[in-house]
């Protein structure tokens, strides 16, 4: 015997557009709506700054920190450039001028990076 709803798209669960797994199970990246994002969508600005004492540091800003996990990027960058680094205000800060070293390494992520010279 079959119910109300059976055939019908009400009784199926709900699933990803993007990869077609059960929301449940989806790996795809979203943001704070739930909306799918990418990193291809998320265009990145690699810049370096000067700070106290004249110490540098290079900052990614652009990264949407709900679609993406910014602490596994954060880490995975500090190991590459063996320097230190945080996240500040959505803004990923790594101790002393690595940005072409950042900019390959995100681009690889298949961010759209632009490394602005500073």
């Amino acid at each position: 015997m079959s119910g109300l709803f059976a055939g019908t798209p009400l009784e199926r669960p709900v699933t990803c557009e993007q990869c077609g797994a059960v929301l449940d199970a989806c790996q795809c990246p979203r943001d704070s709506t739930g909306c799918v994002r990418p990193p291809a969508s998320q265009p990145l600005i690699i810049r370096r700054e000067k700070r106290r004492r004249g110490k540098l540091v290079t900052s990614v800003q652009g990264l949407d920190p709900v679609a993406s996990d910014a602490t596994a990027l954060l880490r995975r960058l500090k190991s590459t450039c063996g320097a230190g680094g945080t996240i500040e205000d959505g803004v990923i800060e790594i101790q002393g001028d690595h940005r072409t070293r950042i900019g390959e390494l995100l681009a690889e992520a298949g961010y759209p990076v632009r490394v602005i010279d500073g």
